[in-house]
């Protein structure tokens, strides 16, 4: 590291720090505004019915693509850029779905504002290179709590804004707010020029590398990618659950539910409190336990009609996922500097592909057995990620 980078740490302020949280958190939302808004938006801008999950799947495309593509350059060119430039993208996107008058020029959008979301894994990185080792933990804490408020928040947040106003509303809003951050983050960061000055080529050509030589990129990226799978199953599949003949909640109701889960964003903080006092391993594993645990007790609810207890449940999972991922960032940001942006964007992509997964099975196994199908499946892979926890030695991963 050379000594401007040197000289950043510990020189952010309290006010930068929240900045980077509120990017972080506001990134990340874009990527799930369009779900609960897919009926309304696929009537207004002439798409089909049938294609209507499109609006979705487009966003989560431009964010696989610009984690392979952007993310890494973290590593390679000056860090306040990139995030000035991500944060642009995001917002002419958003601006451009705001007025979309059809279904081709929404697609289009939702590609750019899709590509633009990865702001947070440009920003989590950079908060980790601000802060001092000793304060690492809680510094990346809370910027993930930015961004798992951010994912919780988005899908209630943007159901009653389009109630109010119209779902072009929630689009552009979100639009205004990545432009204020990309002004605002250029004012109030200092400049990281990363050393080694790669190409992108070289960057994506190191990936296998690094899953090759990193054990503790491998086994962050196998505790979280079934964390991830099993918290999208749940919350894609919940709403069906609640929306039925047992609950027969409006999407008033199943909006303020998960306004109630985002309660789970607090154990961002405290994990990164534990991280940096040496208890990552032990937070790891109560993490995974807590997510086992999450499940049966939502599992519990559904079978008494207990609505309170399936909330309880969805907590207790969200404490645990937001939780496990902070260990598992601190861990991967006390390695080499020089790799940080390209072991983020692994471990980002690799845990967002689970997440897929959970996503594609949740309504098949919704409709062929309940939500006991769910509990069982969303249990099961977590087991397995405990099970190989297990085989981590004291001296393993961190």
């Amino acid at each position: 590291m050379n000594g401007a980078d040197e000289r950043s740490h510990g020189t952010a302020s309290e006010l930068t720090f929240f900045l980077l949280a509120l990017a972080a958190g506001a990134g990340a939302a874009n990527l799930y505004y369009a779900q609960p808004l897919i009926a309304p938006i696929a009537a207004d801008i002439g798409l089909d019915e049938s294609a209507a999950s499109l609006i979705v799947t487009l966003g989560q495309i431009g964010y696989i693509a610009g984690l392979l593509l952007v993310v890494p350059l973290g590593d390679a060119i000056e860090n306040r850029r990139l995030l000035g430039l991500v944060l642009l993208c995001a917002g002419a996107g958003l601006t451009l779905a705001a007025g979309a008058p059809s279904a081709p020029v929404f697609a289009g959008a939702a590609v750019v504002y899709g590509f633009g979301s990865v702001v947070a894994q440009v920003a989590v990185p950079f908060a980790s290179h601000l802060a001092t080792p000793q304060e690492r933990g809680r510094r990346v804490g809370n910027v993930v709590a930015g961004l798992m408020t951010g994912i919780m928040l988005a899908r209630p947040v943007a159901s009653l804004v389009a109630h109010w106003f119209g779902w072009r509303a929630v689009f552009l809003v979100s639009a205004v707010l990545m432009l204020a951050l990309a002004g605002g983050l250029r004012l109030m960061l200092p400049q990281r020029r990363p050393q080694g000055g790669l190409s992108l080529w070289a960057l994506l050509r190191s990936f296998p590398t690094l899953l090759r030589t990193q054990p503790v990129l491998r086994r962050r990226i196998a505790y979280q990618m079934p964390m991830f799978g099993s918290f999208i199953l749940f919350w894609t599949a919940v709403p069906l659950e609640l929306a039925g003949p047992a609950f027969g909640l409006d999407q008033r109701g199943i909006a303020l539910f998960a306004l109630a889960g985002a309660a789970g964003v607090f154990g961002s903080s405290l994990a990164g409190r534990l991280a940096d006092r040496g208890h990552s391993r032990l937070g790891t594993g109560l993490s995974l336990a807590s997510a086992v645990l999450g499940f049966a007790l939502a599992a519990i609810g559904v079978a008494q009609g207990s609505v309170m207890l399936l909330a309880l449940g969805a907590v207790v999972l969200d404490l645990a996922v937001a939780a496990n991922l902070v260990f598992g960032q601190r861990a991967l940001f006390m390695l080499d500097p020089a790799i940080r942006a390209r072991l983020n964007a692994l471990f980002i992509a690799m845990f967002f592909l689970g997440g897929a997964l959970g996503s594609a099975v949740a309504s098949p196994l919704y409709v062929l057995g309940g939500w006991s199908a769910v509990s069982v499946a969303g249990i099961v892979v977590l087991l397995a990620a405990l099970g190989y926890f297990a085989t981590e030695g004291r001296g393993g991963a961190a």
